[in-house]
């Protein structure tokens, strides 16, 4: 089966509006791997691997956000990272 992996980045209210927590919840629901994390420049970034119909509905879902974000800016790169296991909220950097 093929594996899209990508790392997304997320630009707008995205902070404090609980686009992390929102995010890991998707992605366990599409069953991809990776993982989700906040940047000091007020930005999220994410890693999602999986089935490449999957990654492309969570880059969409990522587009909108939760109701209380508004979404600006994203930007998606392929990647031949590590998804590891499951999806992880990491700490931010």
């Amino acid at each position: 089966m093929p594996v899209k992996t990508v790392k997304v980045s997320i630009k707008g209210r995205v902070q404090g509006v609980f686009y992390r927590k929102w995010t890991a919840e998707n992605a366990q629901e599409l069953g991809l791997k990776g993982w989700v994390r906040n940047r000091r420049d007020g930005s999220v970034e994410a890693l999602f691997s999986g089935e490449p119909s999957s990654v492309e509905e969570m880059e969409k879902r990522c587009r909108r956000g939760p109701p209380a974000s508004m979404v600006t800016g994203l930007n998606v790169s392929p990647v031949d990272e590590d998804p590891g296991d499951g999806f992880q909220l990491k700490p931010t950097v």
